[in-house]
């Protein structure tokens, strides 16, 4: 994995002429583009279509949590605009994510990577508490990422608090792709277990998705190289 295949820009954005001309200044920095719920809600299919051919992989972040037969559909659609990643819910239990695996591996051509979110990196101990869920962050990760692989998904989403854990757990038998990444001097926002770049990669993430540092720059290629060099000299 080169330095620049490592990053995904998360392009949080509604308006596609701005996230298309984003794409193209990054292409060459960085290894794709994260594509959310924001940016689908606005542009559709086609939006995610005009994306994917800019000519990087996409990342395309809609966490799919719903009854088994509504999730199946939905991949098989998402199959058919070309994207690399793609997210499911790992809470939404085991005939859901069967029924994700099912579909991802009936798609045509290159198949995408089912990756399954754990616990949102904007989450800590106190929020699970808030929503019944009993013990530590790390053990709900450990626990979700086990069902995961039981299911037969490709990786799973986590912060980068539980990169180590969960390659001890898990050593290559699941992908992780790690948002909450924040270059060192930035502003965490509203992610709450961050690691900088270097450090999550050190710690052995696969992908990383780093989006305001790099967004939000008045020269976003530039962030991105600075990222870049960042992971290099470590």
């Amino acid at each position: 994995m080169t330095r620049s295949s490592s990053v995904f820009c998360a392009v949080d954005r509604p308006d596609l002429d701005g996230a298309l001309e984003l794409g193209r200044a990054l292409k060459g920095t960085v290894g794709g583009l994260k594509i959310g719920l924001e940016f689908v809600t606005a542009n559709g299919p086609d939006g995610v279509r005009r994306i994917v051919d800019l000519g990087l992989p996409v990342f395309l972040d809609i966490k799919l949590h719903d009854i088994p037969n509504t999730v199946r559909g939905a991949i098989k659609a998402a199959g058919d605009l070309g994207v690399a990643m793609l997210t499911v819910h790992l809470s939404g239990g085991p005939a859901m994510l069967e029924a994700a695996v099912d579909a991802a591996n009936s798609i045509r051509g290159r198949r995408p990577w089912l990756l399954g979110v754990s616990v949102l990196t904007s989450m800590d101990d106190a929020d699970l508490r808030a929503v019944g869920i009993a013990g530590p962050t790390g053990k709900q990760v450990l626990r979700l990422a086990g069902l995961a692989r039981a299911k037969g998904l490709d990786g799973v989403v986590c912060s980068p608090r539980e990169i180590e854990p969960l390659k001890t757990r898990f050593a290559g038998e699941l992908k992780l792709v790690v948002p909450g990444v924040r270059p060192a001097g930035s502003d965490a926002g509203d992610q709450k277990r961050t690691l900088t770049p270097a450090a999550a990669i050190k710690a052995g993430a696969d992908h990383l998705v780093i989006g305001r540092p790099i967004t939000a720059s008045a020269e976003p290629r530039a962030a991105a190289e600075a990222i870049m060099a960042e992971i290099e000299a470590a």
